[in-house]
């Protein structure tokens, strides 16, 4: 059990012209009535006020309210990694951290094999050998529904079945938006960022299979190095959340190295996890200076 202990002052938020600034329910984001209402704020008295807690974005006239603590909300062109929850006729059903399980469908996959061809009554008996309840996949988002349910694809062989590896939760928000989200560390370890907060860390391959159409998993046994790398990432990623930093590759690499010290249990010591994320925010903060 841990003693309170005194939260450090914050100072006043941005001043109303600036880009973003964190607001709680109730607060008064502008009084100008020249803007249109977004997601995350209601009109009162003319004012435009925040109906959650988050950082205010501005898209011209349109001022919206992004929730620091949310489910995923689907975008075009998203990474994410799923856990398949239930086969039905020509899909599957996916949870993907969203307020509705995602859609895969049987055309929107690559066969085994990677051949390309319409898709016969013997595929759609066979859906379970491909994927079945409890895998877990990396994916891309297709498209979004009216309704906020997202559809998926896995139309390219970086995309399949997940093999060995550790899947860790955390919050959307933390995870930032890159060019790509697969990355190999110069650690020996690989991780997928998904853009619906589960990240997925799994030894690096040794040569990329590309016949098997991102359906074979190897089920060899783990060594123990690549296991402790593996753990010692997983660790570093809860300290960065527990700390509320972005996640991205360079920083979870400079936890990485600030965390070499210590042992891979001893991380999750609170007064441990604080030294070593203030010292990636150190390492992040020269990087940009």
């Amino acid at each position: 059990m841990r003693l309170p202990v005194a939260r450090k002052a914050v100072g006043p938020s941005a001043p109303r012209g600036s880009e973003k600034h964190l607001v709680a329910p109730g607060d008064t984001i502008t009084t100008d009535t020249g803007y249109m209402r977004g997601h995350g704020t209601y009109v009162d008295e003319e004012k435009l006020i925040a109906s959650v807690a988050g950082a205010v974005e501005r898209v011209n006239k349109l001022v919206c309210v992004k929730a620091l603590k949310t489910r995923y909300n689907g975008e075009v062109g998203d990474i994410v990694v799923g856990r398949i929850t239930e086969v039905q006729q020509k899909r599957w059903k996916v949870e993907t951290n969203s307020r509705l399980d995602s859609v895969l469908l049987l055309s929107s996959m690559n066969l085994p094999g990677g051949e390309l061809r319409r898709r016969s009554a013997e595929d759609e008996l066979a859906m379970r050998d491909y994927l079945q309840e409890g895998d877990l996949i990396s994916a891309e988002v297709q498209s979004v529904f009216s309704d906020g349910a997202v559809s998926l694809h896995t139309r390219s062989l970086k995309y399949g079945k997940l093999g060995q590896g550790v899947l860790v939760q955390v919050s959307p928000s933390l995870v930032k938006r890159q060019k790509t989200h697969f990355h190999d560390l110069p650690c020996g370890a690989s991780v997928i960022l998904g853009n619906n907060g589960f990240i997925w860390i799994y030894p690096t391959p040794e040569q990329k299979d590309e016949e098997a159409g991102g359906f074979t998993t190897s089920l060899e046994p783990v060594p123990l190095s690549d296991r402790e790398v593996i753990s010692r990432l997983r660790n570093c990623i809860v300290a960065l959340v527990t700390q509320t930093l972005m996640l991205f590759d360079t920083s979870i690499l400079y936890c990485y190295e600030a965390s070499l010290p210590h042992q891979i249990k001893d991380i999750l010591k609170p007064e441990v996890m604080e030294e070593i994320v203030l010292e990636t925010r150190r390492r992040l903060l020269d990087l940009e200076g």
